[in-house]
């Protein structure tokens, strides 16, 4: 069947039927186990090589790169600074927004993090504490550089930044 389709249709049918289920929710995997993330990352390969007909033996990064695909893990930590970017630019839900806070924003006094437009980071006392939004949102945040973190940059050239920075 893949044969009699030309490579955009392809391409449209494993974003519409794959990629959009790896997107699904795919936040909540954040912090699960490695052989989680490597099970999810098997289909994505599958469909990889499937639109280019590469084969099982050869190496997949560059299939990945060349389809301009984010590995798993790198997905959902793509999906978690959005979701941060929009909630400190005003355009996320409430109950999203009200879990991220600048380190500025504090009643204490002046840190010199207060300027570099970084997140506080709540303590937990368990693994499943370290996956909320309201801890794995803030250390993502903080792992990225200052220019993607900049008040000026615009949502879609803040993906686009942050998509190449990954690459």
């Amino acid at each position: 069947m893949l044969r009699s389709l030309t490579h955009e249709a392809a391409r449209t049918l494993v974003q519409a039927f794959i990629s959009s289920l790896l997107d699904y929710c795919n936040s909540l995997l954040y912090g699960v186990s490695n052989s989680l993330i490597r099970k999810v990352q098997s289909v994505q390969n599958a469909a990889a090589r499937l639109l280019t007909g590469t084969r099982r033996h050869e190496h997949i990064s560059p299939v990945l790169r060349q389809l301009h695909w984010l590995p798993v893990q790198r997905r959902v930590d793509f999906k978690l600074a959005c979701f941060v970017f929009s909630c400190l630019s005003g355009q996320a839900p409430l109950y999203l927004a009200d879990d991220i806070h600048l380190v500025s924003e504090g009643p204490r006094r002046r840190l010199r993090s207060s300027t570099d437009r970084s997140c506080v980071v709540p303590r937990t006392h368990n693994t499943f504490g370290d996956r909320s939004f309201a801890v794995a949102g803030p250390r993502i945040w903080n792992s990225l550089p200052g220019h993607l973190r900049d008040e000026d940059i615009t949502y879609n050239s803040f993906r686009r930044e942050l998509k190449a920075y990954w690459f």
